[in-house]
């Protein structure tokens, strides 16, 4: 069982709290409440990674709703071979994959642009620092111009800190294909970014991202590797 097969929260003394598992099945069974209980707890890091991947607040919201319905109607097809958040984000990420398909399939809205504000984040999001808002904003642009494999890549990878194996599990495909997916997305990125370079990076001393190492620059949600 993983770090995200249970509660954050402290057991009390009559019992520790049930894990994600044992919600899934209480669920399956009847209870009203378990579906929720597993919603409460994984929601921040879903939406987190529903936004970063759609790039559009409306979108990802739609998109996580979409995911959540088809994880409660579709419960008793967890068959347990992975953890619960394993399963959820897969749901979650081929949810905004298909919206981002069908988005490049029929584009009709434009792109927002420089003035608008609704691609911060906000609530238990936190936003960038008011000193490298800039910067931010042109590494999200540089991630939105990525194919959406290599996106969804780095966003579970580079962006949300899950490890390599567990991402190759949501996407279902080869660590190999994640490895490959994250190194073309890095490259893609770090030709966008050069210009950065001749600017000085205020946090970074200029680096941009490359093959060899994670886009750290990119804004986090909450990132995996704080709960291991």
């Amino acid at each position: 069982m993983t770090s995200g097969d249970v509660s954050s929260g402290v057991p009390g003394a009559g019992g520790s709290a049930p894990s994600d598992t044992e919600l899934i099945r209480a669920h399956v069974a009847g209870d009203a409440d378990a579906f929720a209980e597993l919603v409460r707890r994984h929601r921040d890091r879903l939406w987190a990674v529903a936004l970063r991947t759609v790039g559009d607040r409306e979108e990802a919201a739609d998109a996580l709703q979409d995911a959540l319905l088809n994880a409660h109607r579709n419960a008793a097809r967890f068959r347990g071979d992975s953890a619960v958040t394993t399963w959820l984000h897969r749901i979650v990420v081929n949810a905004c994959l298909d919206r981002l398909r069908r988005r490049q399939a029929h584009p009709t809205v434009p792109l927002p642009d420089g003035n608008r504000d609704d691609d911060r984040p906000s609530g238990p999001e936190p936003a960038a620092p008011a000193t490298d808002h800039d910067t931010a904003l042109v590494v999200r642009d540089a991630l939105a111009a990525l194919p959406v494999e290599q996106r969804a890549a780095i966003v579970l990878v580079d962006v949300q800190g899950y490890p390599v194996a567990e991402v190759a599990e949501m996407l279902g495909v080869a660590e190999g294909t994640v490895k490959s997916r994250c190194a073309r997305g890095r490259a893609r990125m770090a030709v966008a970014l050069g210009f950065l370079r001749g600017e000085g990076n205020r946090t970074t001393g200029g680096n941009v991202p490359s093959t060899s190492a994670p886009v750290t620059s990119l804004p986090a949600g909450h990132d995996r590797r704080d709960e291991r």
